[in-house]
């Protein structure tokens, strides 16, 4: 009895650091936005009062807000389907017998260290109109100059690819990591049998990368929706909102229009947008995860 009480001391003891750091950066912080999305933003003059729901009514209303959405749910699901599809195949790649393999996962490897800021330097290299390195390219070939993040046709996918670029190299060391994992028992059972590799693939490999697989999409749902330093360098949201994503227009909000209670009912918004996504690939993955 005394050393199950000691170790339940034990156990309290080592997860009591996490618990204060999540409820001081995570929990409390929620907490203060939900409530600030209730009231006015006060100034010296006019102070804060409580509004209801009116903070929540005009979101709805907002135009800017409802692009910003959809373009967020376009930019997620163009970043994070390409990303998880390129990052199972780059680690079936670098796992299997190739020459300078170690080189290879390096350079997959190396867009995910680079902060976005300079990735975002990288690309305005690729993008100028004219004299940058797809435009110089394209005159060459005898095509003509294009303003690739002045166009509102165009801007967003070249968000989308830059974001695939960064990030499939991230997923892939997952992958990577769970196809070494695979028992060589079962490679040696599907040769035997006669099993092509497609087939192995399709009827172990991936099944067995389906906790990876949650894991991945998860985590790329929500950097679809929080990876916005590109957006300072590149567009900062235009031309014309075109490029607007949710949490630059809470940015835009808080400290551009200095209006932080409407920044923070969009905060709780974003937050129940997460929540739902998160809960829908729970439930479709569920069944998926293991075999039953």
């Amino acid at each position: 009895m005394f050393k199950n009480n000691l170790s339940q001391v034990y156990a309290w003891l080592l997860i009591t650091p996490a618990l204060i750091l999540m409820g001081l950066f995570t929990h409390i912080p929620s907490f203060t936005t939900l409530i600030s999305s209730f009231f006015s933003t006060g100034t010296k003059k006019f102070p804060s009062k409580f509004i209801g729901f009116e903070n929540y009514e005009l979101a709805l209303d907002d135009p800017i807000f409802l692009e910003a959405v959809l373009n967020n749910l376009w930019y997620a699901v163009a970043t994070i389907i390409p990303s998880v599809f390129l990052a199972i195949l780059m680690a079936l790649f670098v796992d299997s017998k190739i020459k300078g393999r170690v080189l290879v996962r390096m350079a997959y490897f190396t867009p995910t260290i680079l902060p976005m800021i300079a990735v975002s330097n990288i690309w305005l290299f690729f993008y100028t109109p004219e004299i940058g390195l797809i435009d110089q390219i394209a005159i060459n070939l005898g095509f003509g100059s294009q303003n690739w993040l002045g166009d509102k046709e165009t801007v967003l996918n070249c968000l989308i690819l830059i974001t695939i670029w960064k990030e499939a190299g991230f997923f892939m060391i997952f992958y990577l990591a769970a196809l070494q994992n695979i028992p060589p028992e079962l490679k040696e059972a599907a040769k035997i049998e006669g099993a092509s590799k497609y087939y192995f693939f399709r009827r172990i490999t991936f099944p067995l990368l389906m906790p990876i697989t949650l894991f991945v999409v998860i985590n790329a749902t929500l950097n679809s929706f929080k990876l916005v330093d590109h957006l300072f360098i590149l567009t900062k949201g235009g031309p014309d909102n075109a490029s607007n994503l949710i949490l630059y227009y809470i940015y835009e909000s808080a400290f551009s229009f200095l209006d932080s209670s409407y920044a923070a009912t969009l905060t709780v918004i974003l937050l129940l947008i997460l929540a739902i996504v998160s809960i829908v690939q729970f439930v479709l993955f569920d069944k998926r995860i293991h075999y039953r």
